[in-house]
C-alpha cells in the first residue's frame, strides 16, 4: 500500500478474501495446505483467463491477469522443474510397478501428495501420460 502498487494490493486482498471465505464457509481455520490449495486455484484461474483473453484478442486483460499471476506466484513454494517432476514420476513408476495407462490413477494418487503445491498437476499428468505410453 505504501508503494501505491494497486495490482499487488488488490491481488493480496483477493487472496485474503478467499482465505476468509474458506474459513467462514468451513468454520475452520485455514492451515498451510488449504492456503496453498487456494493459491494454486487462483494460479489456475489466472492461467485459464490469460488463455481465454488471448483467444479473444484482449491484450489489455491478458497483461492485467499476467501481472496478478506474477504476484500470486511469489506466495507459492518454489516450483519443481520438469526434470525434477520427471524423476519423481519415474521413481514412482518403478516403486509401484506401473506398466500401463490403466494404472495412471494409482500413480497420480501416489504422486499428488508429493508434488502438491510444488507443481501444476496438469504438467504432472502430462508427464505421466508421456512416460506410460
Amino acid at each position: 500500500m505504501i508503494n501505491k502498487d494497486v495490482t499487488v494490493r488488490d491481488t493480496i486482498r483477493m487472496l485474503l478474501a478467499d482465505i476468509k471465505r474458506y474459513e467462514i464457509d468451513e468454520r475452520a481455520k485455514a492451515d498451510d495446505a488449504v492456503i496453498s490449495n487456494l493459491i494454486n486455484r487462483n494460479v489456475k484461474q489466472r492461467r485459464d483467463s490469460i488463455e481465454q483473453f488471448q483467444k479473444g484478442g484482449r491484450e489489455d486483460l491478458v497483461a492485467r491477469e499476467q501481472e496478478e499471476l506474477e504476484v500470486i506466484l511469489k506466495y507459492l513454494p518454489e516450483q519443481l522443474s520438469d526434470d525434477e517432476i520427471k524423476d519423481l514420476v519415474q521413481k514412482a513408476i518403478t516403486e509401484l510397478s506401473v506398466e500401463s495407462m490403466k494404472d495412471m490413477g494409482k500413480l497420480m494418487g501416489y504422486l499428488k501428495p508429493k508434488v502438491e503445491g510444488k507443481a501444476d498437476m496438469s504438467i504432472v499428468s502430462k508427464l505421466v501420460k508421456d512416460l506410460l505410453t
